[in-house]
């Protein structure tokens, strides 16, 4: 364990993050459009489980996922924006060696989550489009709980396994300056002085299994999809059953696209400004920009959100 430490080494309490830049002026300009981006993503996330929960138009099980999906959103980005706000006033940025590890659980476990709400919400199209006369069996209250349930279960499994057998079975004894905005497992695996060559293995194989699957359930659920889109006469019919993908689709490939963007790059290359801005992106922006989509792209969210204003008119 990292508190069980050599007499010739002194354990590290504690890392410095090097953060996005050094750049002072950079910094303030960082930390007012970043702080604007994540009050835009707290307010707009909770304005979709708002509507959700007061609009019965949106009582059903597409918008039930939506709404733990931004739910997760909230997290992903408040896992690491608040900490890295502070951040960018200190001149010296530093997060205790708990902290740290803290915020590697509870960042993976909720991006975990989000892969398995997506895949859900994959499938839940598929049951809506494919097969429609076994909808409300197939995705009924009780399905739906269950499909939440282990979402939250797996993203919970997966980032004990990092916390535990990754990041508090490391001895760091050294270095502490990790060249990242937030506590990720790359960085620290670098600066740890023991022998990290089966937990890397056991962690690539475990954060690579839930998003393959995850991903597999996606890809499979969409060509399914596109089969009976193709079978419709209707050219009507095909544009409404598509529309109600088109935010879904959106959001995976975001989030997926970002995802196998850092975690598959070469690993010679991951220490690199480009990779800080793409989690940025991954971490900070795509939270935002979730909402966003669906309620630009969903008419059924966009004629939610006209009754309850048009209510609170007439009110």
């Amino acid at each position: 364990m990292a508190f069980l430490q050599d007499e010739n080494y002194t354990a590290v309490t504690e890392f410095i993050l090097l953060g996005l830049t050094d750049d002072p002026v950079l910094r303030i300009v960082l930390f007012t459009i970043i702080l604007c981006i994540y009050l835009v993503t707290v307010s707009g996330n909770l304005s979709t489980i708002l509507l959700i929960r007061v609009s019965s138009q949106l009582h059903h099980p597409m918008y039930f996922f939506l709404g733990h999906l931004a739910s997760v959103d909230i997290g992903i980005s408040s896992s690491v924006t608040p900490n890295m706000l502070v951040d960018f006033l200190l001149e010296r940025s530093s997060i205790s060696y708990t902290g740290c590890g803290i915020q590697l659980g509870s960042a993976d476990f909720i991006a975990s989550v989000e892969c398995f709400l997506l895949a859900a919400m994959a499938y839940d199209r598929f049951m809506a489009i494919c097969n429609p006369l076994l909808y409300s069996t197939k995705m009924s209250t009780q399905v739906c709980i269950q499909l939440v349930v282990g979402s939250y279960l797996g993203g919970f499994l997966n980032a004990s396994l990092i916390v535990l057998v990754y990041f508090f079975s490391f001895l760091f004894c050294g270095p502490n300056r990790i060249d990242h905005f937030f506590c990720d497992f790359a960085p620290l695996a670098e600066l740890s002085c023991s022998d990290v060559s089966i937990s890397v293995l056991l962690i690539a194989f475990s954060a690579g299994s839930v998003t393959m699957i995850t991903m597999f359930v996606i890809v499979v659920s969409y060509s399914y999809i596109l089969f009976t889109l193709l079978k419709m006469h209707s050219t009507e019919g095909r544009h409404k059953a598509f529309s109600t993908c088109t935010s879904h689709l959106t959001v995976v490939t975001l989030y997926y696209g970002t995802v196998i963007f850092i975690y598959v790059m070469p690993k010679s290359s991951y220490f690199t400004d480009q990779n800080k801005v793409v989690s940025v992106f991954y971490m900070v922006v795509v939270p935002m920009l979730n909402p966003l989509i669906y309620s630009l792209s969903n008419n059924e969210i966009k004629g939610a959100l006209k009754r309850q204003f048009g209510m609170k008119t007439l009110s």
